[in-house]
């Protein structure tokens, strides 16, 4: 897989969610453990019409106000957080429209030869989603229907990830979601020294099979273990 991140699960209870992110709005989320590029995911964010944080389903690829066609989503799965603040595509959102994206685990490829292995990372805390960072957008087409956008932020590896991808999600500390999705915020350099690679010990990883490479497979079966092998900072010597 070239995109980083490029495919991801959420498959706790709607509850579990809601509560984590005290986001009351959400009654209901179907399982997924195969969700892909262009398809709609959940997002938390705020609204200057309603009070608190809001779940809303948004598709994945951001597709910028000023675009002519919806098609440049396609290109727009992630941001890197080095440097949102300056391209055009990204810097109106980075400066007002953040949200956050539930997750349950992620999937990454690492090249083995001609082969690709693929590998989910887990949160180390049982019964927990991933928060990752992301942006948001409008985008109205010719009939003045409106579309409603995200992007995920990348940031560089950390050490669990690094053997096999060099870039990662930005996944973010609970204690920094109201300042993250604060509208009022408006400080891109506080913003951007929570882009960081989180705390090793917040992630665990271990490879799948590659039933989870064809983004129209779903179930359980994506995220069962292909061989007794998982690791976190304390197995890296395996690789």
């Amino acid at each position: 897989m070239a995109t980083m991140c490029g495919r991801f699960s959420l498959t706790l209870p709607a509850k579990t969610i809601a509560e984590f992110f005290l986001a009351l709005t959400l009654k209901d989320v179907k399982p997924r453990y195969n969700i892909a590029p262009s398809q709609e995911v959940l997002c938390i964010l705020r609204d200057v019409e309603q009070p608190g944080n809001l779940a809303a389903s948004l598709r994945w690829g951001l597709v910028p106000s000023w675009a002519k066609d919806a098609k440049v989503g396609n290109r727009m799965t992630n941001a890197r957080c080095e440097t949102i603040s300056e391209k055009p595509s990204f810097r109106g959102a980075f400066r007002y429209r953040r949200c956050i994206i539930p997750v349950s685990g992620f999937y990454e490829w690492l090249r083995l030869g001609k082969q690709k292995q693929p590998y989910y990372f887990k949160p180390s805390e049982k019964d927990t989603p991933f928060a990752f960072a992301g942006l948001w957008e409008t985008w109205t087409d010719s009939s003045g229907a409106e579309l409603l956008t995200c992007t995920i932020i990348t940031t560089a590896a950390n050490a669990v990830m690094s053997p096999i991808h060099h870039r990662m999600p930005v996944i973010l500390d609970p204690s920094c979601f109201d300042f993250w999705l604060d509208l009022d915020n408006r400080d891109t350099r506080e913003l951007q020294s929570l882009l960081t690679p989180c705390p090793e010990d917040w992630i665990l990883g271990y490879p799948v099979s590659n039933y989870v490479s064809r983004a129209g497979n779903e179930g359980p079966k994506c995220i069962e273990p292909y061989e007794d092998i998982s690791y976190g900072p304390e197995q890296l010597e395996l690789f």
